[in-house]
């Protein structure tokens, strides 16, 4: 089911940006688009209306199909999803012993002395 509001949500949203994309702000919208065959059938006017009816129905049904959506989501989840929950250990876990030898792996550099200074001041 909410694959079918997702399809929906998605339809009216592409129309609605269609319709949006078509008007022209300053009024022509789209009998200027066509060169005048808006005009000759439904008439400036008319077509301004028509788009703007369209932009709030559109706008009104991505509306109500994003808040009645929600009520469709199972209150289980997934099956899936469930089953891999349930399958995590909660338990401690054992914490591994030191190793026994500690030593390091290379020796250390041996350090000679500095050779002693022979300044006399």
């Amino acid at each position: 089911m909410l694959v079918l509001f997702g399809v929906l949500i998605i339809i009216a949203s592409v129309i609605l940006g269609f319709i949006v994309l078509i008007q022209n702000p300053k009024g022509g919208g789209l009998s200027g688009t066509f060169g005048g065959v808006g005009n000759q059938l439904m008439g400036v006017k008319q077509t301004t209306d028509v788009l703007e009816k369209g932009t709030w129905i559109f706008a009104a049904v991505v509306g109500i199909l994003c808040v009645i959506s929600p009520a469709f989501i199972p209150a289980e989840g997934g099956k899936q999803d469930n089953d891999l929950i349930n399958n995590i250990s909660t338990s401690p876990q054992q914490k591994q012993a030191a190793p026994a030898n500690t030593a390091p792996l290379t020796p250390a550099p041996a350090t000679t002395p500095a050779p002693a200074s022979t300044d006399s001041n």
